[in-house]
């Protein structure tokens, strides 16, 4: 046997001893074996570097250093899911479900584990890459710090496809995490808080041999991709366990609510015995194709959703009321409590929402309260303990002014929330438009974060997000942590900003009720800022699924003369305030009006792609059959009740052949 026969021989043992160990928690060789033949193997790659693999064994401990983590945009987009939290929810879902799709519905029923998002890409089995969810558009590149984790394939075996991606959850074991508490405090150190921010700050230490140490786990649960010859969501996990993943095998085939309701009330109970966190279960229609009918919302998929445990409570003391003010305007009240300990980290605030909220609760400074956090994130107070009430309590007056700037509070007619009105002179409303501006989901701008923004109007350099293209490297250096090479990224990324695509300058802007999904439609529909500045209430709620609100919200902030000042200015500084030529030269209004379903399964091209090439001809594309659908394209397999309903309505059905024929 020659050098590199035995050098692969190893990465193949070393491998299967690692899949055994990790994966499958079934050891067939001890620890000090294993040691003996990794070092082995090191020792020869050593000797030997012309037999480098990106992948062996050896690199799992790491040593790479990562600066700066590279963006990356998902291939496909990264949704949340949608939360219930009783047996009514669910049904109501089912009678969502069943309106939608044909046939009966299964359900694959996974449990919830509460660590970081990853997404992994394997190319001809082997792992390219690993990044983070981030905010489900685009993550952070990760993948020198995740080929340290053990249960992550670095090679799979088995018919994978030739490329695909794999989602799951970057954990901490119970166990691991307490040992490294234990080994913090006898160090003198303060312990991690909980083992779901240990996980994820885990992944972005710029040593990977650090990452290493960490006894990090990766449980997978969804497998993406074209064309993957695979039906249901139960046989994906399936098959991904065959490939070399760590599947929980916890997961189970259902096929019915009753049935999702006795899993979720076992684990309820049983979910404490478990190694990792768990906050609940998440609920997924088992066939692929109804997932596909079924799409997605502007923020998760229909075909899921996650069903969460009901959250911890505890007591604790109400110490003050204090007001935070919004970008908007908008006024806060925040509790500020005895800190005390809650489902794994230390609670010190909660939001009181509005007036109306502190009024309902009748709660006042020195309270005993409850406090759970609403979906296990953010804390809230639940009630007041009146039994514990002191006599000289006294009733909470609502604030009457600006807690910022001392401007008289207005609240507007069938509003929860007050608002200050002093839209150019109130810092926090001033520092929030920027800060929103250069926000990841807006104009990203690398360098420039919100402690720096707040410092930048400190300093009188800002005012407006438009006063940032006017910065010069020279006027950042002198601030308090920016050094030479800060300034110069900070710089840079401004720049680069102005390749930031239309829709997401016109939500950068901050306008009232126009979050991400309105801007789109209202870039696709108008095409230039220009169009969107001249248009009438009544124009704008022509457009589709632009309500009155947000009509009257755009009007509004078009016609302040200090808005159009900071468009024009934009417009010179050259921010993308257009839909580029590229893309307008792929879009007509040939399908302008028309309404489309899509259902079954195509053979030219994918469902996606077909509800793309409708949108971007002007079409609109419905979920469900009704009189104003103004045609069917129908692929294999179509549901027998759409066939049916479209019939009724006397609706055209057309093919694939037909539709592309159309845009032809």
């Amino acid at each position: 046997m020659n050098i590199e026969q035995r050098i692969n021989l190893l990465r193949e043992e070393l491998r299967e001893h690692n899949y055994n160990y990790y994966v499958l928690d079934a050891a067939i060789i001890s620890d000090y074996e294993f040691d003996m033949k990794l070092k082995s193997l090191q020792e020869l790659e050593e000797k030997y570097p012309e037999f480098y693999d990106p992948n062996s064994p050896t690199l799992r401990v790491g040593g790479q250093v990562t600066k700066n983590f590279a963006t990356v945009v998902h291939d496909e987009r990264m949704y949340s899911l949608d939360n219930s939290y009783s047996q009514e929810d669910l049904l109501d879902w089912e009678k969502r479900l069943k309106k939608m799709v044909d046939g009966s519905i299964s359900y694959t029923c996974e449990l919830k584990y509460d660590g970081a998002s990853i997404n992994l890409t394997y190319e001809k089995g082997i792992l390219k890459k690993a990044v983070t969810r981030g905010d489900g558009i685009q993550g952070d590149d990760v993948t020198t710090n995740v080929k340290t984790i053990k249960s992550v394939p670095l090679k799979l075996k088995g018919d994978f496809p030739e490329k695909f991606d794999i989602r799951g959850e970057i954990v901490l074991p119970y166990k691991g995490f307490l040992k490294m508490n234990e080994e913090r405090i006898a160090a003198g150190e303060e312990p991690y808080a909980n083992p779901r921010n240990t996980a994820s700050g885990s992944l972005k230490l710029q040593d990977s041999s650090e990452t290493a140490k960490r006894p990090l786990d990766c449980l997978l649960y969804s497998v993406k991709g074209n064309k993957l010859k695979i039906k249901t969501q139960f046989e994906s996990l399936d098959k991904a366990r065959n490939w070399g993943f760590k599947v929980p095998a916890e997961s189970k085939l259902v096929n019915s609510i009753e049935e999702v309701l006795n899993f979720i009330t076992y684990w309820d109970s049983h979910r404490h015995d478990l190694p990792y966190e768990t906050d609940g279960v998440v609920i997924k229609v088992n066939n692929l194709q109804q997932q596909e009918e079924l799409g997605f919302t502007a923020k998760a998929p229909r075909w899921a959703m996650a069903y969460k445990f009901k959250a911890e409570q505890v007591s604790t003391i109400l110490n003050e009321i204090t007001y935070q003010v919004g970008r908007t305007g908008a006024i806060t009240p925040v509790a500020n409590l005895k800190p005390v300990s809650l489902a794994g980290t230390t609670v010190k605030r909660a939001s009181l929402h509005n007036a109306d909220q502190i009024e309902k609760l009748d709660i006042r400074v020195g309270d005993t309260v409850f406090v759970e956090k609403g979906g296990e994130i953010i804390p809230k107070i639940i009630a007041v303990d009146l039994k514990n009430r002191k006599q000289e309590s006294v009733p909470t007056s609502y604030i009457t002014h600006c807690p910022e700037c001392h401007t008289e509070l207005i609240r507007k007619e069938g509003e929860a929330q007050h608002y200050c009105p002093n839209y150019k002179g109130c810092a926090p409303q001033i520092i929030g438009r920027i800060q929103h501006y250069i926000s990841r989901k807006a104009m990203d701008i690398e360098g420039l974060g919100g402690e720096t923004v707040a410092l930048l109007v400190k300093e009188g350099l800002i005012t407006n997000y438009a006063d940032l293209y006017e910065l010069k490297k020279e006027q950042v250096v002198p601030l308090e942590r920016m050094a030479e090479k800060s300034a110069e990224n900070l710089i840079l990324g401004i720049e680069k900003s102005k390749e930031i695509p239309f829709e997401r300058v016109l939500f950068a802007l901050g306008i009232r009720y126009v979050g991400e999904t309105v801007a789109k439609k209202l870039t696709k529909h108008y095409k230039f800022i220009d169009a969107i500045m001249i248009a009438s209430e009544e124009d704008l709620v022509n457009v589709d699924e632009i309500g009155i609100k947000i009509a009257q919200s755009v009007v509004e902030f078009f016609g302040a003369e200090e808005n159009r000042a900071l468009i024009h200015r934009l417009k010179q500084y050259g921010v993308q305030l257009e839909i580029s030529a590229d893309k307008l030269a792929g879009q007509t209004n040939i399908f302008q009006g028309v309404t489309f379903v899509v259902s079954g399964v195509f053979e030219k091209v994918s469902r996606n792609e077909l509800k793309k090439m409708i949108e971007d001809n002007g079409g609109k594309v419905s979920s469900s059959i009704s009189a104003k659908t103004s045609f069917v394209v129908a692929g294999q397999n179509m549901g027998p009740s759409k066939l049916e309903k479209a019939n009724m309505l006397s609706i055209p059905i057309i093919s694939e052949e037909d539709f592309l024929g159309k845009l032809e």
